[in-house]
C-alpha cells in the first residue's frame, strides 16, 4: 500500500564505520543539509544517529519534525546463503540475485542438502536462505527435497523460496509444519536463459526487515527497527536504477557504474542499457542482467585491508611496501588518517580495491580460436561504453578531484589485457550519500509518485555535484 511522502525527510545510512544523514526537502526535490558521525556499535547504533540529527536541527530547526527513513549495513550487514540444484545454473542465478538484494553471499550449495552440507550451512551463519531450483514446470525434485530437509532439521532462520512456481505448494506444505519462517517469490530462472530477480529481491527485503534487522542487537530502542527500510546495498542499488532512469540513456552499453569502497567490502553496482549482441558473444550459462551488483568481501579499507593488499600484490598492482599499513588498519578498523603518509596509504588501498572489484564485476574481451577461426569472446558484463562512474565511501568523500582521478585511473580507459572497464566515463563522487537517500524515498512511498520524487532529487543533486572530474 503506497504511503504519502513527507515534506521533509532525514535519510540515514547506518554504515559499518560511519552513520550518514541527509536532510531532504522531498516536495522540492532538494538536498538541504548533511551530517555524519562514527557508527556507535560499542554503545547503541542510534547514538550516532542522535548526533547527526542534532547537527541537522542546529542548522535547520525544521529537521526536528522530519520523517526519518533509514537503511543499514552496520553489524556485518545482510548475510545470505544460496541453495540450488545445479551449481552452474540455478545456484549461480540465486547467487546473482542475492548479491543484487543487498546481501553478502556467504555460501552457495548445490546438488541436494545432506549432513555435510548442513554443517557448512550452520558454520556460514547466514541471516537468510535463498532456496532456488528448477525452471517453471521443470525438474523440482531437489527444491522440494531441500525444503523437506530444512523442515526436519529444523532450520529456524528465514527462507526465501524462489524456484519452480509449480512446486510452491509442496515446498510450503513442508515448511508450514516446521518453525521455519518463509516467503514465496517468483522463480529467479523461470526458463533457461532468463534471470528474473525482482520478486526475490523484494522477498529478501521483506525478511530482512521482519526477521534480521532487529536480531542484530544494534539498538535497544524500538524506533531503530521502525525506521529501517532495507539493507544499504539494496537501497543504494534502487538509487542507481533511479539515476539511470533519470538520465534516460538508450545507446547500447551506456549507463551508470557505482563503486562503493567500504571498510569491509567493496560493492560495484551497474545499470547498463542492454546490447542485443551481448547474448550471442557471451559464453556464460546464466544471462547477464542489465542491473547488477557484486560485493567483494575481501576488498576494503579496514577490516579487509590486508586481503586487499595481498590480492593486489598477486595481481601485480601493488608492492610489499603497502603491507604494514594494511596490517595496521586490519588491527585497528577505527583508524582515521592523521598524516599525509596515512592518507596516501588509504588512497593506494582504495585504488587497489576499485580496480580489483571492477575486474570481478566487468567482463573481459579475448581473442580465441573457434571452428570459424579467430573470434572475439566476451565474458561477464561489458562496461566499456558506460558514461558515468560514481565513487562512494569515506575515503572518496574526503578526497580531492585529483586524488579521485588517481584512484580510478587504473580502472578506466582502454585496457591492454582486455578488461572491459569504462573507457571514457565522467567520474564523480557521491559526497552526500544521495543514492541511498533517493532509494529510501522511493521505497518508503512505493508508488510512481515516490519514484518520480526520488528521480528528481537524485537528478538535481547529481547535476550539481562539485567533485566532477574526467578521466
Amino acid at each position: 500500500m503506497p504511503r504519502p511522502l513527507p515534506r521533509l525527510a532525514v535519510c540515514v545510512d547506518f554504515g559499518s564505520t560511519f552513520t550518514k544523514a541527509a536532510l531532504v526537502d522531498v516536495a522540492g526535490a532538494r538536498l538541504v543539509a548533511t551530517s555524519q558521525h562514527p557508527t556507535s556499535l560499542a554503545t547503541d547504533v542510534l547514538d550516532g544517529y542522535d548526533a547527526c540529527l542534532a547537527d541537522l536541527i542546529a542548522e535547520h530547526p525544521d529537521a526536528a519534525q522530519a520523517t526519518t527513513l533509514a537503511c543499514s549495513s552496520a553489524g556485518g550487514g545482510l548475510r545470505i546463503a544460496v541453495i540450488g540444484n545445479e551449481e552452474l545454473v540455478t545456484a549461480e542465478a540465486g547467487r546473482r540475485v542475492a548479491l543484487s538484494s543487498g546481501g553478502k553471499v556467504v555460501l552457495v550449495l548445490a546438488g541436494g542438502l545432506d549432513a555435510d552440507k548442513l554443517v557448512e550451512l550452520r558454520d556460514a551463519e547466514p541471516d537468510v536462505l535463498l532456496l532456488v531450483g528448477g525452471t517453471d514446470g521443470g525438474n523440482s525434485e531437489s527444491l522440494v527435497a531441500d525444503a523437506d530437509v530444512l523442515s526436519r532439521v529444523p532450520w529456524t532462520g528465514p527462507v526465501v523460496v524462489a524456484g519452480d512456481v509449480d512446486a510452491q505448494g509442496a515446498v510450503a506444505a513442508a515448511l508450514e509444519v516446521s518453525p521455519t519462517p518463509y516467503v514465496l517469490a517468483e522463480n529467479v530462472v523461470p526458463r533457461i536463459g532468463v534471470l528474473a530477480p525482482v520478486s526475490a529481491r523484494e522477498a529478501i527485503r521483506e525478511v530482512f526487515l521482519a526477521h534480521v534487522i532487529g536480531g542484530k542487537d544494534l539498538s535497544k530502542r524500538p524506533e531503530f527497527v521502525e525506521m529501517v527500510l532495507g539493507a544499504t546495498p539494496d537501497v543504494v542499488l534502487v538509487g542507481v536504477e533511479l539515476l539511470a532512469a533519470a538520465r534516460g540513456g538508450t545507446a547500447p552499453g551506456t549507463g551508470v557504474v557505482v563503486v562503493d569502497i567500504g571498510g569491509a567490502t567493496t560493492d560495484v553496482h551497474s545499470v547498463v542499457v542492454p546490447d542485443p549482441e551481448e547474448a550471442t558473444l557471451s559464453r556464460e550459462v546464466v544471462a547477464t542482467s542489465p542491473v547488477t551488483r557484486t560485493v567483494e568481501g575481501d576488498l576494503g579499507m579496514r577490516w579487509s585491508a590486508l586481503t586487499t593488499v595481498e590480492a593486489a600484490i598477486e595481481a601485480g598492482l601493488e608492492s610489499e611496501e603497502l603491507r604494514p599499513a594494511a596490517v595496521r588498519r586490519t588491527a585497528d578498523p577505527g583508524l582515521l588518517p592523521a598524516t599525509s603518509t596515512d592518507r596516501g596509504a588509504d588512497l593506494r588501498l582504495a585504488a587497489a580495491a576499485s580496480v580489483l572489484a571492477l575486474r570481478r564485476h566487468a567482463g573481459r574481451s579475448q581473442v580465441v580460436l573457434s571452428p570459424a577461426g579467430r573470434v572475439v569472446e566476451r565474458s561477464g558484463k561489458d562496461l566499456r561504453a558506460v558514461d558515468l562512474l560514481i565513487g562512494s565511501g569515506g575515503v572518496l568523500r574526503a578526497a580531492t578531484a585529483e586524488e579521485v582521478r588517481a584512484v580510478f585511473a587504473p580502472a578506466t580507459g582502454t585496457h591492454p589485457d582486455g578488461w572491459q572497464f569504462p573507457e571514457r566515463p565522467v567520474v564523480d563522487v557521491d559526497t552526500h550519500s544521495i543514492l541511498a537517500a533517493a532509494g529510501l524515498i522511493a521505497l518508503h512511498g512505493g508508488d510512481a509518485a515516490a519514484h518520480e520524487a526520488a528521480r528528481s532529487l537524485i537528478w538535481n543533486t547529481v547535476s550539481a555535484m562539485s567533485n566532477e572530474v574526467s578521466t
